[in-house]
Formats: structure tokens, C-alpha cells, sequence
């Protein structure tokens, strides 16, 4: 192993890979960057490092084997060096969407643990299998240090029966795993952890409403720390209205559309996944950014996606507000919750009543993946934070816990950002970038 302990981070989607380069002993972000549009033709990539100008390459990446090879050459590559040698990066953490009820935290990767995500990808098909085609490809071409799984689902294993069981016959669950067991997992974890510091109270004393909002979306009741309920259920569909995916529907949707079209329960559930939700009202648009200037120009379809949208989301608020009994803050984050004003509004107009109470202009002003904010009027006795997710941080502490032997479930382990000291430098200097460019 190297003298210094650098991790690896990879994110491994269907048509994009995520990674980031840390060195933990220095506890700085060496690289950070995402290939996109891998399989689907016209791949590039997007490198950035510190103090220095982010590098667009473009270069086909027909598998997720060709991407990452093109990652670690990148990092290589003579005219913008990251790292000398491949032998320098010690160890590589992989997001892996669904761990199942087997793992309630992250776990070094085995041929057994292989085999077990495998054995899922009924339950995850969107994201299991592109997961397992980038954790062999890694091993490919670092077959010497060890690889880590950081799963979605581990954060919500401490939700009680009755949260995630379904009143469906119980042998389902007991036979099959039919069950609720959310996603997200590791942003819910870290923004849950860094609302504590803002709140300034221990991370098992709060509870939250936190919000994860992007292309997939899910939200989670925390009590006391912990997932106590979320969203997503026994796969990637349930819940909020998301970009491709429809959220809660009657189940009865499913044969009726089987009979008039005649249409599989395979074919309905591609249509569930990737020609619903947002895209679905709309019918055009998956992005929020496009839904919102459509709206302005007069679409009614997107605007009506949106409100949709919107509306579905303040019901699971108000919704887990009641699960909980008592709440500290409702927090924003994923790349809509982040760098979303208009639909922040959107959800949270109306629930003043509940001492749910939005700063208007705060609200503008948080604009971010860079920096947290908070958006609550000073009369709200519900705190509201916008804390961009920093999901690679995680894996990268928990990979090096794993591989120093000291990892534990969160609620027995410290993560360096509990700390209230705790600063991200290179997301500091990127937000003093933006306010130069504000100027």
C-alpha cells in the first residue's frame, strides 16, 4: 500500500460513471470528475482538480471497462497528472444500489459478495447490474488492493416492521424479501449527520425530513438519527414523482393496461421506470431546468408535471412530519434539491400552519452544489437547510475504516463532517469562485 491511503470512489450508473480521488491521510480531493453517455455513443469525460481548470475529453466508451480505464488515464495522462502510478491509489469504494436485508453497512467486496448483488438484480435492474459491471472492471485493472461495496439500502435497515413490511401475505417476505428497503442511503446519512452540526445537536437527537431530489427521488423520516421510513420501497419505483419513474401508482394500473394494450408485466414495468414520471406528464422532459423554462413559455404539460411533482412531495412532508411527531429541519439536497429554488417554493408554500416557513429571498439565494445553506424565516419553528450531498466522502471514510479494521454501523462509528469543524476546502474554494462570478 502506499505511504499515503488514497481511495478511489466510483459510481457506477447505466450510461455514467461518477468518481472521485481522495487522500485521506492529507484529507484532500486529489480529482473529481463523471463520464457520461457511456454505452450510449458520443461519451466524454469531465475532470476536475483543484486550482486548476476542469478537462472535457471526448473519447468512446462503449462499457463501463472502457470508462474507467479511461478514468485512471486521465488521472495519468502527462500534460495534467493527478497520480504517477496506478500502485498509489490504496483502495476503491463502489456504490452499490441494492445490498438486499444482507448487509447493514458496507462490506469489503468477496467473490461471495459478487454473487449476492447478483442475486438482486430483479429487485434493482436500473442499477445492480451496471453496479457489478464496474466493480469487475475495477478489479480488472486493479486487481491488488482491496474493493469496498457502499450499498443504498444500508442506512434504512434500522426501520421498524412497520415501515418496511407490506400488507401483502407475509409470506412474500419471508419467502421472496418482499419488503421496503430504500435507496439513497449515503446522501440521506450524510446530510442527515452535517443538519446535526447546523442544528448544533448530537446527529441521535434530531429528527429530519431529508429530501433527496434528482433524477431519482427519495425521502426519508429520520428519528433520532436514523432511518425510520423513506420513500423508494422494495425497488427504484415507489414514491415521489421522479424524471423517468412514476412514483406511487394503483396497482391495478398494471393489468388494466396489460388488457387494453396488450402489454407484459414486464413491458408496463419499462414504462413505470423510464417513460413515466416527470417525462410521462409532461412528455417531453426529464429535467427540471427544461420543465421550468417550458412552464414560462406558456406548456401546460410541464407545468402541470411540475405542480404534480410538487405537490406529491409536500405530502410525504407533511406525512413523515406526522410519523415523527416532532420536527428539527427539513433538508434539501441531490442535484433538483440543491440547485432548485422554484421547487423548493413550490413544495413548501402552504405549510406555514405546520411552522414549516420559507425565507423567499434566502430560498433564491441558495443556488449551490458548493455550499450549505439555510432558507427558514426567522419565525419558523422548523429549521429548513439546502446541504449539497457529498455521497464520495462517505465512501471514502468507510473504505478506510474497513480496510484499518475500525468500521461499524453509523450509529457505532464518527464520520470526519460530524465534526463542526469540519471544511471542505475544495467546495469552499469552488463557491468563492461562484460569488467572483456573481460580481
Amino acid at each position: 500500500m502506499a505511504s499515503d491511503t488514497t481511495v478511489l470512489s466510483l459510481n457506477c450508473g447505466s450510461s455514467s460513471v461518477k468518481y472521485q480521488l481522495y487522500n485521506w491521510t492529507r484529507k484532500e480531493i486529489m480529482a473529481k470528475g463523471l463520464v457520461e453517455r457511456v454505452t450510449v455513443g458520443g461519451s466524454f469525460i469531465v475532470h476536475e482538480v483543484p486550482h486548476r481548470d476542469p478537462v472535457k475529453i471526448a473519447h468512446d466508451c462503449p462499457d463501463h471497462q472502457v470508462a474507467i480505464k479511461l478514468i485512471m488515464d486521465t488521472m495519468l495522462h502527462e500534460n495534467h497528472p493527478v497520480i504517477s502510478d496506478l500502485a498509489e491509489i490504496s483502495a476503491v469504494g463502489h456504490r452499490v444500489v441494492h445490498g438486499g436485508e444482507k448487509f447493514a453497512k458496507s462490506t469489503l467486496i468477496t467473490g461471495e459478495v459478487l454473487k449476492a448483488f447478483e442475486e438482486l438484480y430483479s429487485l434493482a435492474p436500473l442499477h445492480n447490474p451496471p453496479n457489478v459491471l464496474g466493480i469487475r472492471a475495477a478489479q480488472a485493472i486493479l486487481p491488488d488492493v482491496p474493493h469496498v461495496a457502499v450499498m443504498d439500502t444500508a442506512f434504512h435497515q434500522t426501520m421498524p416492521p412497520t415501515s418496511f413490511v407490506y400488507a401483502v401475505p407475509y409470506e412474500w417476505y419471508e419467502k421472496y424479501g418482499v419488503r421496503r428497503y430504500g435507496f439513497h442511503g449515503t446522501s440521506h446519512l450524510y446530510v442527515a449527520k452535517r443538519a446535526a452540526v447546523l442544528l448544533k445537536k448530537s446527529p441521535f437527537d434530531v429528527n429530519l425530513v431529508t429530501c433527496h431530489i434528482g433524477n431519482g427521488v427519495s425521502l426519508a423520516a429520520i428519528k433520532n438519527g436514523c432511518s425510520h421510513d423513506t420513500s423508494l420501497g422494495m425497488a427504484t419505483m415507489e414514491g415521489l414523482v421522479m424524471g423517468t419513474r412514476c412514483g406511487d401508482v394503483d396497482p391495478a394500473i398494471m393489468p388494466y393496461i396489460c388488457d387494453k394494450e396488450g402489454k407484459t408485466a414486464k413491458e408496463v414495468e419499462a414504462v413505470y421506470l423510464k417513460k413515466s414520471g416527470l417525462l410521462g406528464v409532461s412528455g417531453k422532459y426529464t429535467d427540471r431546468r427544461d420543465i421550468e423554462n417550458a412552464m414560462d413559455e406558456g406548456d401546460e404539460r410541464a407545468r402541470l408535471a411540475f405542480e404534480i411533482e410538487c405537490y406529491r412531495l409536500k405530502k410525504y412532508i407533511g406525512a413523515y412530519y406526522a410519523a415523527l411527531g416532532r420536527l428539527d429541519a427539513v433538508v434539501f439536497t441531490g442535484g433538483a434539491g440543491e440547485m432548485g429554488p422554484r421547487l423548493r417554493l413550490g413544495v413548501l408554500s402552504g405549510m406555514e400552519d405546520m411552522g414549516i416557513v420559507l425565507a423567499p429571498e434566502r430560498n433564491k439565494e441558495a443556488r449551490s452544489r458548493n455550499h450549505e445553506f439555510e432558507i427558514s424565516a426567522e419565525s419558523s419553528r422548523v429549521r429548513i437547510f439546502v446541504i449539497p450531498t457529498d455521497e464520495e466522502l462517505v465512501f471514502t471514510e468507510d473504505v478506510v475504516a474497513i480496510i484499518e479494521k475500525h468500521y461499524d454501523v453509523h450509529t457505532k462509528f464518527k464520520y470526519s463532517f460530524e465534526d463542526p469543524g469540519y471544511v471542505n476546502r475544495m467546495r469552499d474554494e469552488a463557491y468563492q469562485r461562484e460569488l467572483l462570478k456573481k460580481k
